[in-house]
């Protein structure tokens, strides 16, 4: 349990990290809003033109008596809006990260120098449309898993008295799970870390992710909340992959601060197969 608290302060470290940093902080804060900008407009659309598309996809129900052919539309176009807001906390996260590349690449390396013993930081040696293409490789992947999560928990939500207590629960620590993936990413593949290992990672730290993505995916529920989090995310999540890698990081006041022996991490295969 002890790492459920670890992941927690992680996630508030890398706020006070970007609260100390205003420039990087409204760097950070670009990607988020242009993101929610766009999903805002996509959100709005579907509000305006969702009854029409229903309508045009549904010819079959004009023959029906009334008053079928409006509960039924009725009921689809709510169904498609609810649709929609669902993918779009699914995505929203992996969306801002692949617009924000760049930003949080360089906020993340900020995060490492800031607290690297040696005041260095690991850099990519791809080029940038590399890097674009493998990030969009991977949290293609990610989204995958997580929408085929959320069918299976949608289902299981209709289970009495389970599918209104259990299956919300569960349903957060799945999205914090993937959730912290995504986060962990811009830290993890910068050190040419695969997919496969990232998420062996995580897997030998579950407590330690929940305790870091749970709570961030409770306020992540509220878009405006996630633009505003996401730079201190990606640098709470930049001081979470130095542990679980088992690097050494320097604390506020200049002390070293070394992963405990019992928490140090597999050996990891990286793209330079080291």
């Amino acid at each position: 349990m002890g790492d459920l608290g670890v992941g927690f302060r992680y996630l508030l470290k890398g706020q006070r990290w970007v609260a100390r940093h205003g420039r990087q902080y409204g760097f950070g804060l670009l990607p988020g809003l242009i993101t929610l900008v766009l999903y805002a407009a996509a959100l709005v659309a579907l509000a305006v033109w969702g009854a029409d598309f229903v309508d045009w996809a549904t010819p079959f129900a004009d023959d029906w008596a009334d008053p079928w052919p409006g509960l039924f539309r009725g009921l689809l176009t709510v169904l498609l809006f609810a649709l929609g807001l669902l993918l779009s906390v699914i995505t929203f996260t992996a969306v801002t990260l692949l617009i924000g590349q760049p930003f949080y690449d360089s906020l993340s390396e900020e995060v490492d120098r800031d607290v690297s013993p040696d005041g260095t930081a690991p850099e990519s040696d791809l080029p940038l449309w590399r890097e674009l293409w493998i990030s969009a490789r991977d949290s293609l992947r990610i989204v995958v898993r997580a929408l085929l999560w959320a069918v299976l928990l949608f289902g299981l939500g209709f289970v009495p008295l389970a599918g209104q207590t259990v299956v919300p629960v569960i349903g957060l620590m799945v999205t914090g799970f993937f959730l912290t993936e995504e986060l962990t990413a811009v830290a993890l593949q910068r050190r040419g870390v695969e997919l496969r290992a990232r998420l062996t990672l995580l897997r030998g730290r579950k407590t330690l992710v929940w305790g870091f993505g749970t709570p961030l995916a409770l306020a992540f529920l509220v878009p405006f909340v996630a633009v505003f989090l996401m730079p201190g995310a990606v640098a709470g999540a930049t001081l979470m992959a130095r542990d679980l890698l088992g690097e050494e990081t320097r604390d506020a006041n200049g002390a070293k601060a070394p992963v405990a022996p019992s928490q140090q991490p597999p050996p990891i295969i990286r793209r330079d197969g080291h």
